[in-house]
């Protein structure tokens, strides 16, 4: 699992990373508003970068999150019905993820690969905006590796929440 420690690890530098610089990227922002005058306008291509890093903040945290059991669920309602009809509901769960995760990167792929190939520019950060379609692309393809592990039995994401099956 030594591969897995390595991804979780950046994924966790990268999210700080990126949260780290929005803050500092939005402080300078403001402080360039504040007292900034005409310099003010330098700085109108933060709000877009700082959405782009927002959207990849979320995107790179997904599987973390799936992992620790951190997404939303019902699971009383969940564990009575798996203990009621005797299904392993929560290896069910993690096939019919892992299948729409794969299902998503794919398409994600695709959307990627067609913004790509329209060579569409950002307007004020003037890069390609392939990179708003690559975030969700990742994010899913690291939920699915979360999703078969999880399967397989090499992560127990169900290990923090209360009620047993």
């Amino acid at each position: 699992m030594k591969a897995l420690a390595i991804i979780r690890t950046a994924e966790r530098v990268a999210a700080v990373s990126i949260f780290l610089t929005m803050v500092a990227l939005y402080s300078a922002n403001v402080l360039a508003r504040q007292v900034g005058g005409t310099f003010a306008s330098e700085f109108a291509w933060v709000e877009e970068a700082v959405r782009l890093m927002s959207l990849f903040l979320v995107f790179l945290t997904v599987g973390l999150a799936l992992e620790k059991g951190r997404h939303a669920g019902v699971h009383t309602w969940r564990d009575r019905i798996a203990r009621a009809t005797g299904l392993p509901l929560r290896k069910i769960i993690d096939a019919v993820g892992f299948v729409f995760c794969i299902y998503l990167v794919w398409l994600g792929y695709q959307m990627t690969a067609f913004v790509y190939g329209m060579g569409q520019k950002s307007p004020t950060l003037n890069i390609p905006v392939f990179w708003i379609y690559l975030a969700p692309t990742i994010g899913f393809a690291l939920m699915a590796l979360r999703f078969a592990l999880s399967f397989f039995g090499r992560i127990d994401r169900f290990a923090g929440q209360a009620s047993e099956e």
